[in-house]
């Protein structure tokens, strides 16, 4: 990307040029494979969150964007797109609405593959729309199953009819480079809500939040839920039966034995 300084913002009227090249981005990325994702398609991101917690990794709930569909789920790879603060010399947004073609904006969709999902960092910005009708048409028919803004998208009244399941912060009528920020790199890391989102990573996402995945420890992420899950199943059944809840819930060291017990009688079946 060529960026011409404004030269009414100098004394002299010119600025030299940036010593940077625009879009900033890294390499692709393997995603994960699609076994996987179907293991993780029956884990909510509750469950993922409470796992990743055992495991040690803490810092995995994005907070702040709300799903814009009820009932709306989605498990898959990460793309990432990065906005960051503009400056005068590098990037400004005052006429520069269509030079967002050739940012980091368009540039990801060009690398959206069919599962993909897209997390944006855009520091819950209420004056940037990283993305609008037109972009979100394409990011969907390119296959892309889900983004997830750090920050607010535009054109909303048309957006809600592409059925797109997104995760937002909120609407704004502005373009994506017309307030403070512009879209700077995609496939890098980025900061979504104070949580690390690296190319790749897995993310599940559903009325409760998002929560990324690392991509080296998701194959965990399924086993343990297995295991989880499963007493759970005997303890919401025994609580159904009238059982108590500190036997249950979680299980007390008679539970467990009880539930052992059950378990080898379903296996025996």
């Amino acid at each position: 990307m060529t960026i011409e300084p404004d030269s009414s913002t100098a004394p002299n009227g010119t600025l030299p040029p940036p010593d940077i090249r625009l879009p900033v981005h890294g390499d692709d990325f393997p995603r994960a494979d699609s076994a996987l994702i179907e293991q993780l398609r029956s884990v909510s991101s509750a469950t993922a969150s409470a796992m990743l917690h055992r495991l040690g990794i803490r810092q995995t709930f994005i907070e702040g964007p709300k799903a814009t569909i009820p009932g709306a789920k989605v498990v898959g790879s990460l793309l990432t797109l990065q906005f960051m603060p503009q400056r005068e010399d590098v990037a400004s947004g005052i006429t520069q609405e269509y030079s967002e073609r050739f940012s980091a904006l368009w540039a990801v969709l060009e690398q959206v593959r069919a599962g993909d999902i897209l997390a944006i960092q855009a520091y819950g910005d209420p004056y940037t729309g990283c993305l609008g009708e037109m972009l979100i048409t394409y990011f969907k028919a390119q296959g892309g199953a889900g983004i997830i803004v750090d920050g607010y998208i535009r054109d909303w009244p048309r957006v809600k009819s592409i059925e797109m399941p997104l995760w937002v912060r909120g609407f704004t009528p502005n373009y994506a480079s017309q307030a403070s920020l512009f879209p700077w790199a995609y496939n890098v890391p980025i900061a979504c809500s104070r949580v690390l989102v690296l190319p790749g990573d897995l993310v599940i996402a559903d009325e409760d939040g998002a929560v990324v995945i690392p991509r080296q420890v998701a194959p965990l992420i399924v086993q343990h839920t297995l295991a989880h899950e499963d007493w759970e199943s005997f303890s919401r059944m025994r609580m159904q039966e009238g059982g108590a809840l500190n036997r249950y819930y979680p299980l007390s060291a008679e539970g467990q034995q009880e539930y052992e017990s059950w378990r080898r009688d379903q296996q025996a079946k």
